[in-house]
């Protein structure tokens, strides 16, 4: 199994920590939306109902986090596609959202932790390339 991670044991820490923090932002989200309670989710958002959405979202998110914890190889890119969903709900366009009073703490923490996770993911990258800019050789 050896082949299957990045060569680090331990894992990435700060990974795991930022999707932990998504996982839970999310399925509080899907909580206040199944629950109705205030504020809440809407129901749907073009072109998909949010429910079954946040679903995926979760089930990207456990497996980022299983990924992550273990140091595998494909923890990163399933980590960003994590990210990526969480953007749906926690990006920059809920900034001009009329709920974003009642809402802020959760999007700032939520992009605080997808901003972990693109940092990592760009650290790992350019740690990869090396100091010879990637020629490989």
């Amino acid at each position: 199994m050896h082949e299957q991670t990045n060569g680090n044991r331990a894992g990435d820490g700060y990974t795991a920590a930022a999707v932990a923090t998504l996982l839970v932002l999310t399925g509080a989200m899907l909580l206040a939306m199944f629950t109705r309670t205030e504020p809440h989710p809407p129901l749907e958002v073009e072109p998909f109902a949010l429910g079954p959405f946040l679903a995926a979202s979760l089930a990207l998110g456990a497996a980022a986090y299983g990924l992550a914890v273990r140091g595998m190889r494909f923890a990163m890119a399933v980590a960003l596609l994590f990210a990526l969903t969480a953007l749906v709900s926690y990006g920059p366009q809920k900034y001009v959202d009329p709920a974003f009073p009642k809402i802020w703490p959760a999007v700032i923490v939520a992009q605080a932790a997808i901003a972990v996770i693109l940092g990592r993911a760009v650290y790992r990258t350019i740690r990869r390339m090396g100091p010879a800019g990637g020629s490989g050789t």
